[in-house]
């Protein structure tokens, strides 16, 4: 049921960009599913500056639409909805049909355990091969720099606490990526986090993202948000491998030529250089939680 703003449990955030085939289907079985969980929501359509009906279409099936003027991307739909949510929890959802809203209730289950609560896409989901290739790569690098299992990095269906959420609202990016971002941030910064295994449908209509220019960003961004968050992550392996390199060069021109080569000493100072860069920057990360009573470091 809907409620007053004081009374709001659940903020669900359907970010939308031409999605007017679908929309309506997506609000109304959304708000249906709400309606059964018998507890105050709010239903937050948000349209990236749409060039077809999507906003009407939302606004008529019991949607509260908030328009962009023209399209920003993705994240920045999200951002405009966390910024206005007013429930203890929000719930983020595509908008083109992809995700199931009988699964809103299972996210919200688990939410009275951890701080966000994530659908990672099973075997049987209907996501292009390539999709899942490059997700299972994202997986393993997020794997490793948050120092836990990541089942899903990139879905865009989770349940997350609201003022973790805005907690974390500026450091997310415009574009598709907002999922990663936001998961590294959540894990680094020592909050609660799991998994429900879900099943997507195929998306109606075709998909927005771009596979190689968008997946180059989408990198970069794993790569700055590690940096930010956990930078001997990155720092370290450098520094090791070149240190390496230049042992390794100087003890063949030592035993072949007879010489201590200039290319080894320049390896061995970068590396030097390297690593000290990574402890000043692990530091500043360190300092930056501590200005947050309510983050831990891990």
């Amino acid at each position: 049921m809907k409620s007053t703003e004081e009374q709001i449990y659940c903020s669900l955030i359907i970010p939308a960009y031409n999605e007017e085939t679908v929309i309506g289907t997506v609000v109304t079985s959304s708000i249906k599913v709400l309606e059964s969980l018998d507890t105050a929501y709010e239903l937050l359509v948000i349209d990236d500056g749409s060039r077809d009906r999507t906003a009407q279409v939302a606004e008529a099936t019991g949607a509260k639409v908030i328009r962009h003027p023209y399209n920003i991307g993705n994240g920045a739909a999200v951002k405009t909805g966390i910024r206005a949510a007013n429930g203890e929890v929000v719930v983020l959802m595509d908008g083109d049909g992809q995700h199931t809203p009988e699964d809103i209730q299972r996210l919200l289950e688990k939410m009275q355990d951890y701080h966000m609560v994530v659908g990672a896409r099973t075997a049987q989901s209907e996501t292009a091969w390539y999709r899942d290739w490059a997700n299972k790569v994202y997986n393993l690098f997020a794997t490793y720099v948050c120092g836990r299992k990541i089942d899903d990095l990139t879905s865009g269906f989770r349940a997350i606490k609201t003022d973790v959420a805005k907690g974390f609202v500026y450091l997310l990016p415009n574009t598709f990526s907002y999922p990663s971002t936001i998961t590294l941030a959540v894990v680094r910064a020592g909050y609660s986090l799991t998994y429900i295994p879900i099943q997507t449908n195929k998306r109606i209509g075709r998909s927005k993202i771009r596979l190689l220019p968008d997946g180059l960003r989408f990198l970069s961004i794993i790569l700055r948000i590690t940096v930010f968050f956990a930078p001997l992550k990155v720092f370290l392996p450098m520094s090791f491998a070149i240190f390496m390199f230049g042992i390794a060069w100087w003890i063949y021109n030592y035993f072949v030529n007879q010489t201590f080569p200039p290319a080894a000493v320049l390896s061995l100072l970068i590396s030097i250089v390297i690593f000290t860069i990574g402890l000043v920057s692990e530091q500043i990360s360190y300092l930056r939680y501590q200005q947050d009573p309510g983050i831990t470091h891990k």
